[in-house]
């Protein structure tokens, strides 16, 4: 039995006529009796009282009608719920974003979004890129912006961003006044970092190692405008991505490129590989890759394989 035996039944109790029932549902009339017979032998029961001009519902059928409408009606829900999903009329997204990202970046797409598919709700996590990639890996997220590299057996990644750490220093430190600062010249300066839970805690001190020096932390924090308003106070220097320093007062704070070498800042959005991606959750990547993508022609997005075309 399937919902279409079900439907005929309801319609031919409707009509009291399998002729009639037949007509509106624009099929024959010995198509749905075979439907309904079929009912009635899987079930061991009669339906239909056939003795009169018109049909009749039995005891038993009157039991499987109250029944049948309900499954019917929950059947009609559904569909009209998956479809209002698919057309996108509906739906929650969980998004994690670092804090830096989400100032600088997302506005726009959120509001351009939200303008194409006001039912669908976002609900944002601030967290550093470390424990969104954790969130995103375990579930609680469905997706995240992280800082590449990330584990590319798990997650499938769209770059959006590519840029640079910049150094900011207060006007009275000794590398002020010049153009770019090589990275070993921070050698003995206190940094100041993001705390643990940040991608750039961890890969700051590991680029300051590879040319030779264990850095001086001397605070950590989760917000990057605390960082600035720290070094500007001048206890200390700091690292940030290239497009928060460019709100940033440059009489209160001196921003030099990072040479030799640069430490890349390139963001990502990443879900899981094995998981099931929604509907909603599928479009904001799609609006979203559209918007922030660098390249002038991004390139298309394959879900069905639930990564990029190459």
């Amino acid at each position: 039995m399937d919902i279409r035996h079900l439907q005929y039944f309801l319609e031919v109790a409707r009509c009291k006529s399998f002729t009639k029932a037949g007509e509106v549902l624009h099929i024959t009339q010995p198509t749905i009796s075979k439907m309904v017979k079929n009912i009635e032998e899987e079930l061991g029961v009669e339906l239909f009282d056939r003795s009169g001009r018109r049909v009749e519902l039995t005891d038993a059928g009157e039991i499987i009608y109250a029944q049948a409408n309900h499954i019917v009606r929950a059947f009609d829900n559904l569909s009209s719920e998956l479809d209002d999903l698919m057309n996108l009329k509906r739906g929650h997204i969980r998004i994690g974003l670092p804090p830096m990202v989400g100032a600088s970046f997302f506005p726009k797409v959120i509001g351009k979004f939200r303008e194409l598919y006001p039912d669908v709700t976002i609900q944002l996590v601030e967290d550093g890129a470390k424990k969104v990639e954790t969130d995103v890996a375990n579930g609680t997220l469905d997706l995240g912006v992280v800082l590449l590299p990330t584990n590319e057996d798990i997650f499938h990644a769209i770059s959006f961003v590519k840029k640079r750490l910049m150094l900011l220093v207060h006007p009275t430190n000794r590398l002020a006044a010049k153009s770019e600062a090589a990275l070993a010249e921070l050698a003995g300066q206190p940094f100041i970092l993001f705390r643990e839970d940040f991608a750039l805690h961890d890969r700051i001190p590991a680029a300051c190692i590879r040319v030779g020096f264990q850095p001086v932390v001397v605070c950590e924090s989760s917000q990057w405008d605390f960082i600035y308003e720290m070094v500007a106070a001048n206890l200390g220097i700091a690292l940030l991505p290239e497009p928060v320093t460019r709100e940033m007062d440059t009489s209160r704070v001196r921003i030099l490129p990072l040479v030799e070498p640069e430490i890349p800042w390139h963001l990502a959005i990443i879900w899981r590989k094995d998981r099931y991606l929604s509907f909603a959750a599928r479009e904001w990547i799609r609006f979203t890759h559209s918007l922030l993508a660098e390249e002038a022609s991004p390139a298309p997005l394959d879900f069905a394989a639930g990564n990029r075309l190459t």
